[in-house]
């Protein structure tokens, strides 16, 4: 059976901007610490927030940068879009500020740009942005999350109880499937 630990992170609302306390579930992690932000141990310890892209785009935009267009050779003027002003980003980072993962929640319930940087990889930032991120949308009304997954980690994005519910397709150049999960 596996581990489970509930862990404590603020929601932003959108409406007041305030952070609303709200408990996401993430598997095998170790609690390090309180207060705000998701706080959880791997190979190190980070922790997640969620904001604004006036609030993190700097560092979303550094990691997208180099994920995407560097490693991944996403054209510059596919990366960056007019969601992102509109989307709720999380980003992962270690106490001492260095960033090592983002992410982004659109209005209508997608989820997408999740991003983590090569040395924070195999130390569970991805697992714990898509948790904070399905957390957000359930905190706003939705009862359902979609996300386009590059085809090499469908199997990533099962292990939290999405689907593929439709074709593989091509987004900039990379194999793609539609996934969603029930929240």
């Amino acid at each position: 059976m596996q581990r489970r630990e509930r862990i404590e992170t603020l929601i932003p609302d959108p409406a007041s901007g305030r952070g609303e306390p709200a408990s996401v579930e993430l598997p095998s992690p170790t609690l390090v610490g309180q207060g705000p932000g998701l706080r959880v141990a791997a190979a190190g310890n980070f922790q997640v927030r969620l904001g604004s892209w006036d609030e993190l785009g700097e560092e979303a935009r550094r990691i997208r940068l180099e994920v995407f267009v560097a490693e991944q050779r996403v054209p510059l003027e596919l990366e960056f879009d007019s969601m992102d002003p509109v989307s709720v980003h999380a980003l992962a980072s270690r106490p001492a500020g260095a960033a090592l993962g983002t992410g982004r929640l659109l209005p209508d319930g997608h989820i997408g740009r999740i991003a983590v940087t090569r040395e924070a990889r195999g130390q569970r930032v991805g697992a714990a942005l898509l948790l904070s991120l399905m957390e957000a949308a359930r905190q706003r009304g939705h009862r359902q999350v979609e996300l386009f997954a590059q085809v090499h980690a469908e199997r990533f994005y099962q292990r939290f109880g999405f689907i593929t519910v439709g074709p593989q397709f091509d987004d900039a150049g990379i194999a793609h499937v539609t996934m969603r999960a029930s929240l």
